[in-house]
């Protein structure tokens, strides 16, 4: 009986190890942004969203590196804040360069993830960059959700090119008149 209980051992470890890595992704799929800030370049003060219609475009736990069980819907080529079929090796160079921080109540309101928005008014397209595995919030972003794509550059999404432009332009001018 006691060989019968150890072979048994490993399988339940599995399953239990299984059982617990995917409730909680399963858990944060359900949980909603709740706020998001901009910060630096040449902003004067951090910029915060919080309109609850705005920020539901804005889901960490959607796009690369995400998955679902039961019925789910064909996965958006841009979703979070990316336009995930446009990945990029480099980026242009001397560009301003915009501190990302998204926050969720869970139950209490805790920032979650974090990446980094560069804005090119020359061509008038945006960059997303996840920080790599030795940069700062790459800790905090992989305990949230690990994407795969840590430490690359993507395209922003023109659905957050949409709700950023207009907000950093709005904040830059007020910056200056002051």
């Amino acid at each position: 009986m006691w060989g019968c209980t150890v072979k048994r051992l490993p399988s339940i470890f599995i399953i239990f190890l299984f059982v617990l890595l995917a409730i909680p992704a399963e858990l944060f799929a359900k949980v909603e942004t709740s706020k998001i800030i901009i910060k630096g370049a040449d902003l004067s003060a951090p910029i915060e969203i919080t309109d609850p219609k705005t920020l539901a475009n804005f889901i960490v736990w959607t796009g690369t590196g995400t998955g679902c069980t039961g019925a789910c819907s064909t996965p958006s080529p841009e979703s979070f804040i990316v336009d995930w079929s446009q990945p990029m090796a480099n980026h242009p160079n001397g560009l301003r360069r915009y501190e990302v921080r998204f926050y969720a109540k869970m139950p209490d309101e805790r920032l979650i993830y974090v990446v980094f928005y560069n804005y090119d008014p020359a061509t008038e397209h945006g960059y997303v960059y996840f920080p790599g595995k030795t940069e700062e919030w790459y800790r905090l972003n992989v305990s949230t959700i690990f994407h795969g794509v840590e430490g690359k550059w993507f395209r922003a999404s023109s659905v957050w090119e949409g709700v950023a432009r207009p907000l950093i332009a709005g904040a830059e001018a007020e910056a200056h008149v002051r």
